[in-house]
């Protein structure tokens, strides 16, 4: 008698602390916030944390646990983002994975002449629409900060040119409470009215803290205007090892946690309930470059390491992954993509972001974005594990296969080889012949001209026109107010 055989999957997954080591990383952050403290330099900030039991001494402000557990208690275990035309494509929970592109960086690799140049806002628009068509791409950022606008509207121009170019969810930045503003007033016209943003969020606030310990005001503010809106924000800070944060990978864990936890509190004590999505960027600063390292092995085993904390306290966490030091799209960028994607996966990290980034994020590649998609559809290939149930063992197309003869003619493979194998779209698996005849392209080739293609035929739908208004009436009332 055959034995019945379960259905579910085990799909592979890691964990690099233990609960003993998640503990201590844990009561480390407790004593930072409680003896230590904080440089809270928003007075709205200081106010609220005081009032909820906080104290100031030698010029930081102390932090209880209470406020920390009660904060961990009051927000969402989950944040569902949407499109901007309303469907739910991006529910943020522990478990689920969600890759998308980085933000800020000053130069692009020009897709047609491959130059290394300034960005410009068209570029924004272009990577968004290119982000748009690719599959696993869940989400937007601006991958850059256009040189031809004017400074002051840096990022209004990007949102703008983010939503033009693509309907998926966008995580946007912004200068200051202005900006948050404008940002938000654009958004409602998008979703019609602020109920129907709260309710159907497309857009993710992207903050920071100065690691170590500084809360700025500017900062903040941006924070706490999303959590009086209730639409969903990231407050992560950047404690990288040897800058920002210690050299030691526990003790940046263990500051870059209780930076973000400050912003947890914040956002809790405005709006309990107030989506906030957890984490920090742990990269390593070179010892002998200084530059702050995007394709150390140190980054993506700090995004697992924040990944075990996130479990921790049931939030769905910030990552990092899919870039490189190179600084062009080669063999350096092609592994250090794959490694960090690849350990995100393994983590279950929530959101994903800086895919396409090469040059330690300083510049932006549309080809490395396109062969990042497929190594991302490649390795959840990998980690979805090994199907085993009655049509997977395949025993009828054994029992009946001739001893040597094989089975690439047998029913059982041809029902079932479109799903049962990986089938790549970029990565070439051509006969040696084949491909000279196809003019012996590499990856990089084939990659620009899939980018090329999609900018050239992918269509987005457009904005509404209560939207294309509002942006009308805000760039207008800016250029009134620069004038």
């Amino acid at each position: 008698m055959t034995q019945q055989l379960p259905v579910q999957t085990l799909q592979p997954m890691i964990r690099v602390l233990s609960d003993e080591q998640v503990r201590a990383i844990h009561y480390a952050t407790l004593e930072i916030l409680a003896k230590t403290g904080v440089e809270m330099q928003d007075p709205q900030g200081r106010e609220l944390l005081l009032e909820a039991g906080a104290w100031e001494s030698n010029g930081r402000i102390k932090i209880p646990e209470n406020l920390v557990t009660d904060a961990i208690a009051c927000a969402p275990s989950r944040i569902p983002m949407y499109d901007r035309l309303g469907n739910l494509t991006m529910p943020l929970e522990l478990g689920k994975v969600f890759f998308g592109s980085g933000s800020d960086t000053t130069f692009t690799l020009d897709v047609k002449t491959g130059e290394r140049r300034r960005t410009m806002a068209q570029d924004v628009e272009d990577i968004a629409h290119l982000c748009d068509a690719l599959e696993n791409m869940d989400f937007i950022m601006s991958m850059g900060n256009p040189s031809d606008v004017p400074p002051d509207d840096l990022y209004i121009h990007e949102f703008i040119r983010m939503i033009r170019g693509s309907v998926k969810p966008i995580v946007y930045t912004a200068k200051n409470r202005a900006d948050m503003e404008d940002i938000y007033r654009i958004a409602v016209a998008v979703a019609s009215d602020e109920e129907a943003l709260r309710e159907k969020p497309f857009l993710l606030l992207y903050a920071e803290p100065i690691s170590p310990l500084l809360i700025p005001e500017e900062s903040l503010q941006k924070l706490t205007f999303c959590a009086e809106k209730g639409i969903p924000a990231s407050y992560p800070p950047s404690p990288n090892t040897g800058g920002g944060g210690p050299i030691t990978l526990a003790g940046a864990l263990a500051l870059g946690n209780a930076e973000c936890l400050v912003g947890l509190i914040i956002s809790q004590l405005i709006r309990p309930g107030t989506p906030f999505l957890y984490g920090m960027n742990t990269a390593a600063m070179d010892m002998k470059s200084t530059i702050v390292s995007y394709g150390s092995p140190e980054w993506p085993l700090g995004m697992m390491a924040q990944m075990d904390l996130a479990r921790y306290y049931n939030l769905p966490a910030w990552s990092a992954g899919g870039a490189s030091d190179s600084k062009v799209v080669d063999a350096q960028a092609g592994i250090e993509m794959t490694f960090s994607i690849l350990t995100n996966f393994l983590a279950r990290a929530t959101l994903v972001h800086d895919v396409g980034y090469i040059e330690y994020g300083s510049t932006s590649s549309m080809e490395a974005l396109v062969i990042a998609d497929e190594i991302i559809r490649m390795t959840r290939f990998l980690v979805d594990g090994v199907a085993v149930n009655e049509t997977t063992l395949a025993l009828d197309a054994i029992a009946r296969v001739r001893p040597g003869a094989g089975f690439l003619a047998d029913d059982h493979t041809l029902d079932n080889w479109k799903w049962a194998q990986w089938r790549p779209a970029l990565i070439d698996r051509n006969r040696y012949d084949r491909w000279v005849k196809l003019g012996r392209k590499d990856m990089f080739t084939r990659a620009n001209e899939r980018a090329r293609e999609i900018l050239e035929e992918h269509q987005v739908p457009p904005l509404p026109e209560e939207a294309e208004g509002a942006i009308a009436e805000v760039l207008a009332e800016r250029a009134a107010a620069g004038g």
